[in-house]
């Protein structure tokens, strides 16, 4: 089993690097009333970061309201 987590760990850095490599291109992003212009590769990442710390926040007060159900 951790075999298969460091192939997937592996695999899934990899894709990261290149997704990495291959957006260098800038980009403008509007937010609200203001402009942002940065690399697409930190508005890649910085989505997949909200999106994750929205699940974990997402699945921890899920978990924390069943728990409080049970007892």
């Amino acid at each position: 089993m951790k075999k298969v987590k460091l192939i997937l760990i592996i695999l899934i850095l990899s894709l990261a690097l290149v997704v990495s490599l291959q957006n260098k291109q800038e980009v403008e992003t509007k937010f609200l009333f203001t402009s942002i212009t940065l690399p697409r590769v930190l508005l890649l990442l910085s989505t997949f970061a909200l999106g994750f710390f929205g699940g974990l926040i997402t699945a921890s007060l899920v978990r924390r309201k069943s728990g409080k159900s049970k007892g």
